[in-house]
């Protein structure tokens, strides 16, 4: 009974650490090539089964949604896009092709999310007269990439969409993660249609069973916790575990 209390845990924790930050393949993904699944049976399972947590995730945050339909009239097709070409790609290209950027990759999303106050208290006065058209549009092109990433591999996908909006607009911490969750389950979600369509041999069911039901409870509960956290507290946790995340991928793959 080890394995599937294993894998089951995986998920709920993933899933709770990916409604709050993010980067919860990092712990799902590692459990199941412990267990001696394939890598590609093991990141396209772990995809389907974390859509699970994504939807109560988002659910949870739906009240930071509120008015949003602005950003997420611009920001949702180009995730939509981007993780159909991206789970595309894992079908195409080595598993490891993502592997030695990944750490860069994270370690400048850590940077976006600490220097994002800073950069929108400086902006405040643009975007009080509108947001910017070259900011709208970097931040619809950076979706569209960080949806290929996260159809790919996906490893800290959130805490890089955090960076980024954090940077790109004037929307608070708690708004920016509800966009986020959205965003990402977006992405996961087609990526796994993808995967179900043209790679059927590639998944295990059964893993896929036990990440989705370990996962769906874990968003619940990091959504209930996530949003009684004060910004400064939740940048302090997205730095924790991102610093976390790139010392496992240098240290110890």
């Amino acid at each position: 009974m080890l394995e599937p209390l294993a894998i089951f845990a995986a998920g709920f924790w993933a899933g709770m650490i990916n409604v709050v930050v993010g980067s919860g393949t990092l712990v799902t993904f590692p459990t199941l090539v412990l267990f001696g699944y394939p890598p590609l049976v093991a990141n396209v399972s772990n995809n389907i089964g974390l859509v699970g947590g994504g939807i109560s995730g988002t659910w949870g945050y739906r009240r930071e949604l509120t008015g949003k339909t602005g950003h997420l009239r611009r920001l949702l097709p180009a995730s939509a896009l981007g993780g159909i070409t991206g789970a595309l790609l894992l079908l195409v290209l080595p598993a490891s092709a993502f592997q030695a950027v990944v750490p860069v990759l994270i370690a400048l999303g850590l940077l976006m999310v600490v220097t994002g106050p800073a950069l929108q208290r400086r902006a405040a006065h643009r975007h009080t007269h509108g947001p910017s058209r070259t900011r709208e549009t970097a931040l619809v092109i950076g979706t569209f990439l960080l949806g290929i990433y996260g159809g790919y591999f996906g490893a800290a996908q959130g805490v890089l969409i955090i960076g980024l909006m954090s940077v790109l607009t004037a929307e608070s911490l708690q708004s920016i993660t509800g966009l986020k969750n959205l965003l990402t389950t977006v992405v996961n979600a087609l990526a796994a249609i993808t995967f179900m369509v043209v790679a059927w041999n590639s998944v295990d069911w059964t893993v896929v069973a036990l990440i989705a039901a370990g996962a769906t409870l874990g968003g619940l509960a990091g959504a209930r916790f996530g949003r009684r956290l004060s910004p400064v507290l939740m940048r302090t946790l997205i730095v924790v575990i991102g610093l976390i995340a790139i010392a496992r991928l240098l240290f110890f793959d």
